[in-house]
This record gives structure tokens, sequence and C-alpha cells, in this order.
């Protein structure tokens, strides 16, 4: 996230008794996935309606209408995007997508572009084109609407062709993080694998503010949805979940250790599959993110490192093993070895993971935000936060 672009810990920074580094959060999440991997609308409509059937997990302020967040993140709708884009697209999985907030003002949008196009020829990528997205903001409070930026979807490929999936984001990421900081654009996502919409609303008001959700060309075998309950924080649309691959409910009690060794091992930080130095992209957690936009930050890292999404996430996240009898060796030896590599990032926290690929959710070893989940006979996987353990 740019500096520039959001403020401390979502809205001010620390003034007389106030300090952001205390805030935290309590929220709803949920997953729809189907066993099979075929994408259908159906998962879709589905996970907006796991959405709005959260409601009761998410705040809104003095005006009802005024939504602390709500987002949904979803496969790449290669199908819809074909359809609505004006410029070709090349094969699916060679390119990436992802959501730009933008400024309001047309000289301001008109020179982020032009500077993100900059950043991109020198990252090794071709913007393909610019999509503005359709919304309908006529339902919000006039507070949502004063900060809501411009919504346009940015569409990249590789100069040198053979790259796919991950390797495309790979690329990418470099776009992105150096876009927030020298353009001062927020990316929600910016994927060959997912996309994300999401904004400071409620969660009825997402589908109302992006109608093409019910489009049934856009497809997805799973998404995860989020309603956001900013308990002492000040709600932004940067900060609605879901993030690029987590959605969070809790907080992270460790979080200002966490964000503190991650900035002492940047300079011990390397990497062959990341192309770029890597120095261009620090600080990898953001001073003035949020506990999970920080937890998302450096998942994204792992991931894109070379360690599967589920090893990441147990990197992080780990059981609470030390004492155990009845972990087996090989396990305690996994989580005893990752101990001298990061400390535990501790919740209380119940955390949905995905890369588009595989989905899943951790709980922190405190296991204080357990989920319930169920599989149906037809191969659906449903996943919430179970507000009797809340």
């Amino acid at each position: 996230m740019a500096p520039d672009s959001l403020p401390a810990q979502a809205g001010h920074p620390q003034a007389g008794l106030y300090d952001p580094g205390y805030e935290h959060d309590a929220c709803g999440v949920a997953f729809v996935a189907d066993l099979s991997g075929k994408p259908t609308h159906r998962i879709i409509e589905q996970g907006l309606e796991a959405l709005r059937n959260l409601d009761h997990r998410g705040a809104t302020g003095a005006d009802d209408k005024a939504g602390d967040g709500a987002g949904i993140l979803l496969q790449i709708p290669d199908a819809f995007l074909r359809s609505v884009c004006d410029f070709d697209l090349p094969e699916a999985g060679s390119y990436a997508v992802g959501m730009a907030f933008l400024p309001k003002k047309e000289r301001q949008q008109a020179s982020a572009r032009q500077h993100i196009e900059q950043i991109a020829a020198e990252e090794g990528l071709r913007v393909l084109g610019w999509r503005p997205v359709p919304v309908r903001p006529e339902g919000l409070s006039q507070i949502s609407q004063h900060v809501m930026p411009h919504f346009e979807h940015l569409v990249v490929t590789p100069l040198e062709g053979g790259r796919r999936g991950i390797e495309v984001d790979r690329l990418v990421y470099g776009l992105r993080r150096r876009a927030e900081r020298e353009a001062h654009v927020y990316f929600p996502s910016l994927s060959a694998r997912t996309l994300v919409y999401k904004g400071m609303l409620t969660t009825l008001q997402l589908e109302e503010v992006f109608p093409e959700l019910h489009d049934d060309l856009i497809t997805s075998a799973l998404t995860v949805v989020h309603s956001r309950f900013s308990t002492n924080t000040f709600p932004a649309w940067e900060l609605a979940h879901p993030f690029r691959m987590i959605a969070h409910n809790g907080e992270i009690n460790t979080v200002r250790g966490n964000k503190n060794w991650m900035r002492a091992r940047e300079a011990l930080l390397a990497s062959d599959l990341i192309p770029g130095p890597l120095e261009r992209l620090f600080p990898i957690c953001d001073p003035n993110a949020s506990d999970s936009a920080s937890f998302d930050s450096v998942v994204e890292l792992l991931n894109l490192g070379g360690r599967s999404l589920p090893h990441a996430m147990l990197m992080m996240i780990p059981e609470a093993w030390e004492n155990s009898d009845s972990m087996p060796q090989e396990l305690r030896d996994f989580y005893a070895y990752h101990s001298c590599l990061m400390e535990p990032w501790d919740g209380p926290a119940c955390v949905t993971f995905t890369d588009g690929t595989q989905i899943g959710a951790v709980l922190d070893r405190n296991g204080l935000r357990p989920g319930r989940y169920w599989i149906t006979r037809d191969g659906l996987v449903v996943l919430a936060w179970s507000p009797r353990a809340g």
C-alpha cells in the first residue's frame, strides 16, 4: 500500500492518546468451493449469498449506509473479460488483470495510468488495456461516496511469452508494489489467477455497487467473501477484505513484533524466482497497513518465492507443537525448523487462504476464532466463521 494513498492504520496517524497500533477487528469470513474444480456462476451467487448472511458480522457508521467493508475474491473470469474488453486478450493464464483504485479527477487518472504504464514497461510487461468498471454508487452513503475511488481493470501480459499463472504473478508483483508506492494507486489484486472486488461497503452493497458480479459469464470454482467489523479502526476502501491471498477474522496480537522482525530480515531476503532486485519492493510490510494486510503481504512473498500456500500458512501460523505428545515427529520437526526462520503470527484469528487453485482455512494455535465447514454430496464445500464460538 502506498504511504501517501493510505493514512496510518486505516484512518489516522498517532495523536494524543490515540495509537493506531492498538487497533483490532473481528469480522465475518466464508468461502465456497466446488471440489470438481469446474468454474460456474453458481459459485459466485452462492458466495454472495454467504456474504449477505454475514451481515451481522459487519459494521456500519452512524449512517447505516456507510459500511466498514465487504468484498469477494474469485478466479479470473476469462470468458467475461473477453466479452467486455475492447482489446484482444492472449491465452487464459498468460495475462494478469487487476482492479485499480484510481483518483476521482480525470487529469489525475490520466497521469496515474501513464506512470503505471511506464513502470510496467520497466518490469517487462506490456499493458493490453484499461477497462472502466461499471458501478452503481447511488445507494451508498455520502460518506462512502466522498472517499470512493474510480475503478478500472488493468490488463497486462509479459513481453516475453511462455509465462503462465504464478510465473506471471511473479512478474506483476513488482509492478503492483511499485505502482502503489510511486503512482499512489492501490490494487486490491493484480494477478493471472484471482480477481478481487471490494470496498467500504456493507454486505448488501457489494453486489449493488458492482452489478457485473451477477453476469452469468463471471464464473469461478471458488470464492472467498468477507464482512468487516472495525472494532477500533477506521474503515477505508483499501482495507476491506479479501486481500490478495487471505481473508481474516480476528486480529494478529503480535503484529508489531511481526512487522519489526520482517523489516529486520529484509537484508537477508533473496529469490531466484521473483525477478529484479527485491530492494525496490521494500518494506514488505507497510508500516501503515493493518494486521491482516501485513499478514497477506508476507504470505504473498513466501508463495511467490517458491513455497506452496499451505507451507507458507503453517510457517506463519504454526500449531501448538512444542508440548504435543501426539503430533507425528516429522510434523514437529517441520515446526521446529521453521521456528528458526519466522516467529508465529499469533491471533486470535481464523484465516481463509487461496491462490486461485487451492483454498483452505487455518486457526491460530489459541483456537479462539473457530470456523465450521460443510461438504455436500455433490462436492460443494462451504466454510464460515462460527458465531457460537465468538
